[in-house]
């Protein structure tokens, strides 16, 4: 085997515990006793203390390279506090699965969005693949009512994905030079600044089992992965970090089933297969052309 194939293995057993370990973030919506702004709001300090321990680790710095840069770390920030809440508040209304799957309409709406960025057109197979999103998605509504819990938490699940569209494609454009693990301290520590207001629950008041899932999901869940994820992209193509990524709700909806006991009916399971299998087809078309894959969750 050659270093080359080497690396390559290497890389691709990174990349899927990265994507499974990204997947297994929906179970403490479940797990964690608390509300999702709560929840987010201590996976985001957790991250954020261990992002800057790895960063040092590395031997690089944490400063910016420019004070420009601080506001759109600034914004970044914010748009990462809020497509989090609303990604577990999601899962906490409906499902692990039927968020996940909500939430994965992002791949679609960045390639339909994407050209008013860069100026070029719409093609029709976007548009195609748009309506064929849209229709796992109706598959995927009990009722059309948003006083229903599943119905409200699919409609928060694509207002996160929303949010990670646009932190996306402002990412891309703006913070790219900088490496995955500073990027997301600088999302995760702006996060913790931003969303302290509102936490409704006192740190005294947790009790000590939760504060070790807390620990678990901001160091195993949010840190780990991202470093694990870039160190793929040093030896994989783009193409092929997002297609392994689009099995994020796959990996989500196998270990709930595993250790929550979500079960998919039929409706639910076709509903899914549209949107995954649309979004693998998007990620397949938009990296025939070399991009920087997005961070994940």
């Amino acid at each position: 085997m050659t270093q080359a194939e080497s690396n390559r293995q290497s890389g691709l057993l990174e990349l899927h515990i990265a994507v499974l370990l990204f997947g297994g973030t929906a179970l403490f919506s479940k797990l964690i006793p608390l509300g999702a702004l709560d929840i987010t709001l201590l996976r985001c300090l957790i991250a954020a203390t261990a992002l800057a321990l790895l960063v040092k680790a590395s031997k690089s710095r944490l400063r910016l390279d420019s004070s420009k840069d601080y506001f759109i770390a600034i914004g970044l920030g914010i748009v990462v506090s809020l497509h989090w809440v609303t990604y577990f508040a999601s899962m906490q209304l409906s499902s692990v699965a039927i968020g996940m799957i909500a939430f994965f309409t992002y791949p679609v709406m960045t390639v339909l969005v994407e050209p008013f960025f860069t100026g070029s057109p719409i093609k029709k197979v976007d548009i195609i693949s748009g309506l064929v999103v849209l229709t796992g998605v109706i598959l995927l509504i009990p009722e059309a009512n948003l006083g229903n819990d599943v119905t409200l938490g699919i409609a928060i699940g694509i207002l996160s994905a929303i949010f990670f569209t646009v932190r996306n494609l402002l990412h891309k454009r703006y913070f790219s030079a900088y490496s995955g693990s500073k990027a997301m301290f600088y999302q995760t520590a702006v996060a913790v600044i931003f969303l302290a207001p509102w936490h409704t629950i006192e740190l005294s008041q947790i009790e000590q089992n939760v504060w070790w899932m807390i620990l678990l999901l901001g160091v195993v869940f949010t840190a780990a992965p991202h470093a694990l994820f870039t160190a793929a992209l040093r030896h994989l193509s783009a193409k092929t970090v997002s297609l392994v990524s689009c099995l994020q709700p796959f990996y989500g909806a196998m270990l709930a089933l595993l250790f929550l006991g979500e079960t998919l009916d039929l409706k639910t399971t076709i509903g899914g297969f549209l949107v995954v299998a649309t979004a693998i087809f998007e990620t397949q078309q938009s990296r025939k052309q070399p991009k920087v894959a997005p961070s994940k969750n």
